[in-house]
């Protein structure tokens, strides 16, 4: 007897997030832009306008283009399902929205006419935390060592020669608390 094939909804959060990204590209299509900046852009900005504490959670979620887009989720999409399997649909929340506080904050705080926009920090997050998957006590796995010296690496070097629009120090950032919440979460095991 053949078994039929089902499509399933694996990870939610991950599947949500990717679909809310869409999203709020194709409104900054519509809007020529205009939606990225009014809430999925975090810049300096009034510390009395209530968008300003909202975009520092929502700039994760707006992409530049279909390229930057396409470069996120590609991540996301390969290595979210696996993250949010092995800690939970809470844990995954968690991360997304922990990093995009942090990176919002620290782009606010050091970079103040930098408007950050882009899930870039959450792939790197991503990124370390997959590295500590195989983690165990008392031990720090030479992948770890390498993802980090590679990722991280990378982004110290591009920010200090490369003259382009990528933030990387979010990239650092998001890398950061992905390897913070990796360890925490996999030393509790």
């Amino acid at each position: 007897m053949k078994k039929k094939l089902k499509i399933t909804f694996n990870a939610p959060v991950v599947l949500t997030f990717a679909l809310v990204c869409l999203v709020a590209l194709i409104l900054s299509f519509i809007t020529f832009g205009a939606s990225n900046k009014l809430l999925f852009m975090t810049y300096r900005s009034s510390l009395l306008s209530p968008l300003t504490y909202l975009r520092l959670f929502t700039h994760v979620l707006g992409h530049s283009s279909w390229a930057h887009f396409i470069g996120n989720m590609s991540y996301i999409l390969l290595l979210g399902p696996m993250l949010e399997e092995k800690y939970g649909s809470s844990e995954i929340t968690w991360i997304i929205v922990v990093t995009a506080l942090v990176t919002g904050i620290v782009n606010c705080l050091f970079f103040p006419l930098t408007a950050l926009c882009g899930a870039s920090g959450v792939v790197f997050a991503f990124i370390l935390l997959t590295s500590f998957t195989g983690f165990k006590q008392g031990e720090l796995p030479v992948s770890v060592i390498l993802v980090a010296l590679i990722y991280i690496g990378q982004q110290v070097y591009d920010g200090l020669f490369v003259q382009d629009n990528i933030s990387n120090l979010s990239h650092i950032i998001g890398g950061l608390v992905g390897a913070v919440i990796g360890y925490r979460l996999n030393k509790k095991r």
